[in-house]
């Protein structure tokens, strides 16, 4: 080190605060402070070490190879020392702290929503931010205490926890006009005669079709008259209502429109049935929201 002075904790959080938003004004603005004050510490961090962590020009900030692994290293020790802090805090008092949650889309329809509810209304003293994003983020990088994924999509080296159903599967489903109008697909190759409303995940890649029977499995890649990012997922339901096409997609998302008549099952017969959603978390050792919340996950889940 170029002196004997060290980084206290609150200057190892802006570093990573920096790291995260891509530069000195973003995490200003994140934190609530001046960007010369983040510019400020982050020259101090680097004189204490000796070393430069990040490289700058005039349109961007980017950690150098040395910003890399310093935050690599750190991010999860400080994720341990909140999680102590919170604890030693909570310890025989109410729950209170902040849950961050980083999580894919396809829980906040009904799956998540109820718990996060159930949460509140136990523990008052809880705040919850909930980062919806269905690429694959480390979550500890993104300051969050917990990811929700499914088990393709999730992060190594991690604790997992079922949350919400054990199993779901995917439902095709049109609108009885529709249906009336072009026929209904008997075989899931039908598809690609058939207008066709589908989903695009925040990453660009269109949601796949599907489907299996009797130990046969199909992936479906119909044309696409109508496109829809997974945010709006809604929308191109009610579109598909409307009668612009079939839709494929959660089968808990599409069974009120079915229960209801606005919508019709479509290759029941072939409908893909998958694991359900995990609630992931890198250490045993996790601030006080976090445990509540996988406790109320716990009784949901013996409820069910």
């Amino acid at each position: 080190m170029a002196n004997n002075s060290e980084p206290s904790l609150d200057d190892l959080s802006l570093f990573l605060a920096v790291c995260r938003s891509g530069g000195f004004r973003a995490a200003a603005k994140l934190l609530g402070l001046s960007p010369s004050h983040v510019s400020e510490t982050i020259a101090r961090i680097e004189a204490q070490l000796g070393v430069p962590l990040f490289s700058r020009t005039t349109r961007s900030v980017m950690p150098t190879e040395a910003g890399k692994k310093l935050a690599d290293r750190i991010a999860p020790l400080l994720a341990q020392t909140r999680a102590a802090l919170y604890d030693a805090t909570s310890a025989h008092q109410e729950v209170r702290g902040r849950l961050k949650l980083n999580v894919t889309g396809a829980v906040m329809v009904d799956i998540l929503p109820p718990l996060i509810d159930r949460l509140l209304t136990k523990h008052p003293g809880v705040r919850v931010e909930v980062m919806v994003d269905d690429r694959l983020v480390d979550i500890t990088l993104a300051d969050c205490d917990a990811g929700i994924r499914y088990r393709e999509h999730l992060a190594q080296d991690m604790i997992a926890v079922p949350i919400g159903p054990p199993f779901q599967h995917l439902a095709v489903a049109a609108a009885p006009s529709y249906l009336r109008s072009r026929g209904i697909p008997r075989h899931p190759w039908d598809l690609l005669k058939h207008d066709c409303v589908r989903l695009r995940f925040s990453s660009g890649a269109l949601t796949q079709w599907t489907f299996e029977r009797e130990g046969e499995r199909l992936n479906i890649d119909p044309s696409s008259r109508l496109i829809v990012g997974v945010d709006a997922a809604a929308a191109a339901i009610d579109l598909a209502c409307r009668g612009h096409g079939l839709i494929c997609a959660f089968g808990n998302w599409l069974d009120p429109y079915i229960q209801s008549g606005q919508l019709e099952p479509v290759l029941s017969e072939w409908w893909h049935r998958f694991e359900g959603p995990l609630l992931y978390f890198p250490s045993r050792l996790m601030p006080a929201p976090l445990r509540a919340f996988i406790d109320l996950v716990s009784e949901d889940r013996t409820r069910s």
